[in-house]
């Protein structure tokens, strides 16, 4: 999954047990991919409370912020709860949307299958206009380029 490629459409659970599918998702602007390995983990949480901060950057640029990762849609839903997170988290428990975008791990400190952390943008006509995949988990997104390219 490079730029200019096509985006997989997909769908996935949301934390309260409901499809959400990327196709219907870029109906109402572009959308920001933001993989993750697991729900309640240092990184991840501030990642995704960085994210939740900055919502209303992304709301004033027309755009949906989706958050993924291997974990259950159950342990989503509590995390989502527990860190007042305003945005769409979605479960890719088989791990198969982390696969196609090439965000998993082979081994994440001994689990198998486990998402990398990966930002991806996502236009109305499904091409992706960012990439970023991440090797070391302890790293965050550039969310300066991302907002960039949210922005032009």
């Amino acid at each position: 999954m490079k730029i200019g490629d096509k985006a997989s459409d997909f769908t996935l659970l949301n934390s309260d047990g409901n499809k959400v599918s990327l196709s219907e998702e870029v109906k109402n602007g572009k959308v920001l991919i933001l993989f993750f390995p697991l729900a309640f983990s240092g990184v991840c949480t501030e990642e995704l409370c960085t994210t939740r901060d900055n919502m209303k950057l992304y709301n004033s640029l027309s755009t949906n912020v989706i958050g993924i990762s291997v974990d259950s849609f159950f342990t989503l839903k509590q995390f989502k709860k527990t860190n007042n997170l305003n945005f769409t988290l979605l479960s890719d428990f088989n791990k198969n949307v982390s696969r196609d975008y090439k965000s998993l791990y082979d081994d994440f400190f001994g689990m198998k299958g486990v998402s990398k952390r990966s930002a991806f943008v996502i236009n109305e006509a499904m091409e992706i206009e960012y990439a970023e995949i991440l090797e070391d988990s302890d790293k965050l997104p550039d969310f300066k380029a991302i907002r960039n390219i949210l922005s032009s």
